[in-house]
């Protein structure tokens, strides 16, 4: 169990403190929500979970395979419902893959990306498009 204490910071802002290692992060409401958008919102942390879990999970597989992935960029989009209730309507993932993977390599690293948990706990709730570039 991780715990994660939030405080209100006034002016719709909020600081989260991690229990295991006392990092904090503020968030802010985005401007379109009556923030000042000077920080992530708290869904561009979804958002920001889905990437770098994505990227973890495939590191993982990709330390197994002896793969580099040095050069590999991820940009996750993050659309809004436009209906009520307010809500993250899909999240659209960008992974642009390094030169010269196998395709045993590329199966294995794609798999990763669809199986990392923050993927598997919103899949079925919000569209989970994720698109792989490769470099030729």
């Amino acid at each position: 169990m991780v715990q994660i204490n939030v405080t209100y910071r006034g002016e719709l802002q909020c600081e989260a403190v991690h229990g295991p290692s006392g990092t904090t992060l503020v968030t802010d409401a985005p401007v379109d929500n009556q923030g000042k958008g000077e920080s992530f919102s708290p869904t561009d942390l979804v958002a920001t979970a889905l990437g770098t879990c994505i990227l973890t999970i495939m590191e993982i597989v990709a330390r197994r395979e002896q793969i580099n992935l040095a050069d590999v960029r991820i940009t996750v989009e993050k659309e809004m419902s436009a209906d009520l209730p307010r809500r993250i309507a899909k999240l659209t993932t960008r992974i642009a893959m390094p030169a010269g993977l196998t395709e045993q390599h590329k199966a294995k690293l794609e798999k990763a990306a669809h199986t990392c948990p923050v993927h598997q706990t919103l899949q079925g709730k919000v569209e989970l498009p994720i698109e792989f570039v490769y470099y030729p």
